[in-house]
């Protein structure tokens, strides 16, 4: 796989929500490394194109993303 920012990671996780979690794990695993590379500690996401954008949804894609050792927060709007 070729080398991502963070940014084209975290686009291709919104399409992958979007498209009820396709490939997940390896979008994960792409924007751990993209952070990594970066010197980033976390990912922020903008809630409003999330395909859950409540309490509940945001919470359980931040503990999923921790179970794969990425930190996410959100941006305020």
């Amino acid at each position: 796989m070729s080398e991502l920012t963070v940014a084209a990671a975290t686009e291709s996780i919104y399409a992958s929500l979007q498209a009820d979690n396709a490939d997940i794990d390896a979008h994960i695993a792409a924007l751990k490394a993209a952070l990594a590379r970066e010197g980033m500690k976390e990912a922020v996401f903008d809630p409003t194109k999330l395909a859950q954008n409540n309490r509940q949804g945001r919470k359980f894609m931040q503990a999923y993303f921790r179970k794969r050792g990425v930190s996410v927060s959100f941006s305020e709007q």
